[in-house]
């Protein structure tokens, strides 16, 4: 990364609190969290949003298509690093190799038909406008999903499933955050309690 950071063995006070909810019992830490070292409570933002976001329970799409979704979004911004992490962790979910293959062959060929059904290409679609064209975004970007039998509360997690990947590939490629070191895929445990961030 191109700004300093403090390491897990240096941390003190606040951040080394937060740290420890966020550490693997073996003290490994994304590096996408470490970056934000030298203010802790953007850190803990970060977090808070990234949990509540996508990995809560009162979500109602599935926790694949929210990967994929954001999967898309990275890929789009060009954000390797979280296309890599995100686009593993939609594999781990589905547990279904070649279909997990299927849809990250139809991202990167600009194909989404040949990987997703109506309602999931709709979800895209509108993923795509926001991410590339968010000034031009309409009305009829809502309809489109509403169209395909998604309600307003599905339409708003998804809004803010897409908005939360555009902070986080900002955040990694305005600060050179590589997965060097990293271990893929890994998403927080115990979806419905703030305080255990935990990954696994």
């Amino acid at each position: 990364m191109w700004i300093k950071h403090i390491p897990l063995a240096e941390a003190r006070g606040r951040l080394k609190k937060l740290y420890d909810r966020i550490a693997t019992p073996d003290g490994y830490i994304d590096n996408i969290m470490k970056v934000h070292s030298l203010r802790a409570n953007t850190l803990e933002g970060h977090m808070a949003i990234y949990k509540h976001v996508l990995h809560h329970s009162n979500n109602t799409h599935p926790k694949w298509l929210l990967e994929a979704t954001g999967s898309y979004v990275s890929y789009l911004n060009g954000c390797q690093y979280c296309y890599q992490h995100h686009s593993t962790g939609m594999t781990r979910l589905l547990g279904d190799d070649a279909k997990a293959a299927n849809i990250k062959q139809a991202i990167e060929q600009d194909a989404l038909e040949t990987a997703f059904d109506v309602k999931e290409l709709a979800i895209m679609t509108y993923a795509k406008a926001l991410t590339l064209e968010p000034a031009n975004m309409q009305e009829e970007h809502v309809q489109a999903l509403r169209d395909v039998g998604l309600d307003d509360a599905e339409i708003l997690e998804l809004n803010q499933v897409i908005s939360y990947f555009a902070y986080a590939n900002r955040t990694v490629l305005g600060l050179g955050v590589t997965t060097d070191g990293e271990i893929l895929g890994l998403s927080p445990n115990e979806n419905d309690d703030p305080d255990n961030w935990q990954h696994s």
